[in-house]
């Protein structure tokens, strides 16, 4: 049986979030959104009764665990940023606060154990980044059905005050995302694969795929493979001022993964006015509304993702429309407060 919902105090409550690290450096998706998610909770409070504890990746569990320790206070609302982050909850003094777990992605769509359907059993509201990521935790975990939960579509960013930049003279598609041989999700061997049938129709057309991992190796070797080695740059990690140049140069943002959470990385492209390639299987369609903001694809038919590619990158009024619905739509709704005022009505109503 779930967890009753406590009454809170009617004045305002005191806040203890659990995230991953907020060191600086490359964050992904999970760690930039806990930042604005933290950022806009110590608004609400006051930083007087926000406090964080944070898994640090340099950090052994048990530190973590004797930092859980010596928390003393009793939160009214325990924020929990990541799903295995529950386990700190047996060391927190936490049995009259109110439990709020964020489900982010991949990491929750699978039949948890015993001990972890304890833990969620604990949890008085689930928020999930997207209907997607609930659909699949519903899926694996069908018990969890009668959970209380919310949906809060994510944000990044502030919005632009500058007009859209035109993209470069080379019609480029650009891929953002880990090249990790155990994420093979996201779309990249397929949009490879699909090269060939783009470079045939647009000579000239490049795809630039940003992002490190062990799985680069592979990917080139498939670009020569296929006869488009010329054509399939790899730019490797680059910083976030060479990634917003990137997506300025280019036409259309590509990630037609076949298990996107939510995708950060389609705001970014968004607030710059540039459409994207989603999935028609996972969240990329909730962000992007497909065709307002782009085109979905099927991420194994190659010749359907060809075919939105090349007019996503093909300039004309049908282009222009994409990208300026595609700023709009970021700037009405996914900037980081956005995102922010979201999460707290979640919270907080």
């Amino acid at each position: 049986m779930m967890s009753t919902t406590p009454n809170l105090m009617s004045t305002t409550p005191n806040v203890l979030g659990i995230f991953p690290s907020f060191a600086p450096g490359e964050f992904g998706g999970v760690q930039a959104s806990g930042r604005d998610a933290w950022d806009g909770m110590v608004e609400h409070v006051g930083a007087g009764r926000a406090h964080a504890l944070c898994y640090e990746p340099e950090t052994s569990k048990a530190e973590t665990i004797l930092r859980a320790l010596r928390i003393r206070s009793c939160p009214d609302i325990i924020l929990v940023w990541h799903l295995h982050l529950l386990k700190l909850l047996p060391f927190l003094q936490s049995n009259s606060a109110r439990i709020v777990l964020f489900l982010h992605g991949i990491e929750v769509w699978r039949k948890h154990n015993a001990v972890m359907r304890s833990l969620l059993r604990r949890t008085h509201l689930m928020v999930t980044n997207s209907e997607y990521t609930w659909a699949r935790f519903l899926d694996s975990n069908p018990e969890m059905s009668g959970a209380r939960h919310q949906t809060v579509h994510l944000g990044a960013g502030l919005p632009l005050d500058t007009e859209i930049a035109q993209p470069a003279g080379t019609p480029a598609a650009l891929m953002i995302g880990r090249l990790c041989r155990n994420e093979d999700y996201k779309g990249h061997r397929e949009m490879i694969q699909a090269w060939p049938l783009v470079a045939a129709r647009e000579p000239g057309a490049e795809l630039w795929i940003v992002g490190g991992g062990d799985g680069q190796p592979g990917l080139e070797r498939l670009a020569q493979d296929r006869g488009v080695g010329q054509c399939v740059r790899f730019f490797g990690r680059v910083s976030d001022a060479e990634k917003e140049s990137l997506i300025a140069r280019s036409r259309c943002l590509a990630l037609p993964s076949a298990g996107e959470g939510f995708g950060l990385v389609y705001l970014e492209a968004m607030r710059m006015g540039r459409p994207c390639l989603v999935s028609d299987v996972d969240a990329g369609r909730e962000v992007i509304d497909p065709p307002e903001c782009g085109l979905a694809a099927g991420p194994g038919r190659v010749e359907e993702l060809a075919d939105c590619v090349v007019r996503l990158i093909r300039p004309g009024e049908e282009w222009d429309g994409w990208s300026r619905r595609a700023r709009a739509r970021y700037e009405a709704r996914f900037t980081a407060r956005h995102f922010q005022e979201r999460l707290v009505g979640a919270i907080f109503e």
